[in-house]
């Protein structure tokens, strides 16, 4: 879960609520869902909250959830804009990074809390949203040192630079006629302000990075910089890398850093936001939180024109999305009887505007305001109001439904497995069922098209939030090995094991996805072998009464000729054997693993 630095007092001034004491801000906190964690070593808040709300990633956002949840502001707020006067150009950019949008911001007061909070909310957008900058990428810059461009194409532009004496942010400035005189187009005299985003060659020109003193290539930057050796791997499939364009020369390298010249300090007031993307809803939305976090800060947002060939846009996207509501599905989730206007009121109260629709069945639509993108479904919604109205304040009651509760047979199934497992020496686990390509396959040796235990094709997350957490499991094992990664520093032996859930495309199915249980575990330790995991994996089949045969098979997991099949009554239902020493080793860990997978329902 994303977790965040606040300091108190600036969330006491933010929200306009001084008076409220630490321990009151950590329940008013805990009742919109954040959660404190402890503080630093500075005094300031550490706070958890779910991935979902990436508006809550700055002081400035969490302050305004406050606002709402103290009743000092109601309903939707859209920021104020002011027309274009700059144009992000857009031509011959890479086809692996296609979109860009921004932002104009004027009347910035850049204090360090403030410009701290801004590095923050930029740092923890790319780690979520921007899936690690693959996904979208933000540069901030200090506007009053960009200088507009006239209108000639970025391949000429580049040309003037490297065939100037000096490149990049090194070269030399003409006097302020020569540039005011060559900015202006067009018989009024109107000035045209513009950046371009466009491709060039890995050596095509130079620039001075952040933290550095030295003009450097892009090609350089990746292999001379710390933060291009970072984020080099974004680019190893580019042919030619994104750059962006003043008239002066190339001031951004995104996704990888920005130009030295336009560094934001606190003595900027005036800002360009810009960025860039595979993406371009999740790019606009990425602006919007920051935006809005700005114009928490009492700044002016300005209209930037992002020039497509096919297209024109104007940037930031402030559009307000709305979504249908039925009465009685608020008051079936929520269990409570609720008037029109309570569900009205409450709505406000959560930052959103709900307008009652008559006709047979009493309906609201609701308008989300441009920077919750978390609200995708009604029930998005709902949560809203119920929090909205506390759910401590939810008073509980019997179910009006004439049935016994009790667990199911697979429930049963599982805890009386579980238990055994326990007491077989292993300490029980529950990972998460979401995990990404790279340690579902590559990492263990495998590939979905392989005839392995673990391959199948994945279910795959549409619109990831992160790039740790992109398909559903297709076998509960990986897991348990990345939480021996985790725990190198911990003693062993460490003997673990999980009964979890795994899935796979399987358009046999109704829904397209076939869901099973899996049961797994590893024994982690300087003498593990194929010996200790069979012996722990033929109690517990003891244990069930049921048939164990373990005949030898292949698996790139695991070291040739110490693998086998795991056959439980005659039926071929897992896999048992010593990692191999790849997968041992690309997850850090010192000493062998053994370990076995197979089906819970065979255990039937």
């Amino acid at each position: 879960m994303p977790v965040v630095d606040i300091d108190p007092d600036e969330l006491r001034t933010l929200t306009g609520h001084t008076e409220k004491s630490d321990d009151d801000l950590k329940d008013d906190l805990f009742g919109l869902g954040i959660e404190y964690e402890g503080e630093t070593d500075e005094g300031e808040f550490k706070l958890e909250f779910e991935a979902d709300r990436l508006d809550r990633l700055s002081v400035e956002g969490i302050a305004r959830s406050l606002r709402y949840h103290y009743g000092d502001t109601r309903g939707v707020y859209v920021p104020d804009t002011n027309s274009a006067e700059w144009t992000i150009h857009v031509e011959d950019v890479p086809d692996e990074r296609p979109c860009v949008t921004g932002a104009v911001v004027r009347g910035v007061d850049l204090d360090e809390d403030a410009l701290d909070s801004l590095i923050q909310l930029q740092e923890k957008l790319h780690a979520t949203m921007g899936r690690k900058r693959a996904k979208g990428a933000i540069g901030i810059h200090d506007l009053a040192m960009l200088k507009g461009q006239v209108a000639r194409s970025a391949t000429e532009r580049a040309s003037d630079v490297s065939g100037s004496e000096a490149t990049g942010g090194s070269e030399e400035l003409r006097s302020s006629d020569e540039t005011a005189s060559e900015s202006i187009s067009g018989e009024d005299g109107q000035g045209e302000r513009s950046i371009t985003y466009t491709g060039i060659e890995p050596d095509g020109d130079t620039f001075v990075p952040l933290d550095d003193d030295a003009e450097r290539t892009p090609a350089d930057v990746l292999t001379e910089h710390p933060t291009g050796e970072q984020y080099a791997d974004l680019l190893e499939n580019y042919d030619r890398y994104p750059a962006i364009y003043d008239d002066i020369g190339m001031f951004s390298f995104p996704p990888v850093i920005n130009g030295r010249r336009t560094e934001v300090s606190t003595d900027s007031r005036e800002l360009f936001v810009e960025l860039t993307g595979t993406d371009q809803w999740t790019i606009d939305r990425m602006c919007a939180i920051i935006c809005y976090a700005l114009d928490a800060r009492g700044a002016t947002v300005e209209d930037v024109t992002v020039e497509y060939a096919d297209t024109e846009l104007v940037r930031p996207d402030f559009e307000v999305q709305t979504k249908q509501v039925p009465h009685e599905h608020v008051e079936t989730l929520l269990g409570i009887d609720f008037e029109p206007d309570e569900v009205v009121d409450l709505a406000e109260r959560a930052g959103l505007d709900a307008e009652p629709e008559g006709g047979d069945e009493l309906t609201y639509e609701v308008e989300i305001p441009p920077y919750r993108v978390d609200v995708l479904h009604p029930v998005d919604v709902v949560d809203d109001i119920g929090r909205a109205y506390g759910f401590n304040n939810l008073v509980p009651r019997y179910p009006d439904v004439g049935t016994i509760g009790g667990r199911t047979e697979t429930s049963r199934l599982e805890a009386a497995a579980r238990e055994t497992l326990v007491g077989l020496g292993f300490e029980d686990l529950l990972n998460f069922n979401m995990t990404n390509e790279a340690d579902n396959f590559e990492r263990m040796r495998i590939a979905p098209e392989d005839d392995v235990v673990g391959a199948a094709e994945p279910a795959t997350i549409d619109e990831p939030y992160s790039e740790d957490f992109t398909i559903l499991r297709t076998w509960a094992l990986p897991s348990l090995v990345s939480v021996l990664e985790n725990n190198t520093h911990r003693s062993y032996p460490q003997d673990l094991a999980e009964i979890g859930f795994a899935a796979h495309v399987d358009d046999a199915t109704e829904t397209g996805v076939a869901e099973r249980r899996t049961v797994a575990a590893v024994l982690a330790r300087h003498d593990a072998s194929y010996e200790d995991a069979k012996a722990r994996l033929a109690a517990l089949c003891e244990e069930f009464h049921v048939d164990l045969e373990t005949p030898a098979t292949d698996h790139p997991s695991f070291i040739d000729g110490r693998a086998a099949s795991v056959v439980i009554d005659g039926e071929d239902v897992g896999v048992i054997g010593e990692l191999h020493p790849a997968v041992v080793v690309d997850h850090d860990v010192e000493v062998p693993v053994a370990g076995f997978e197979f089906a819970l329902d065979a255990l039937r």
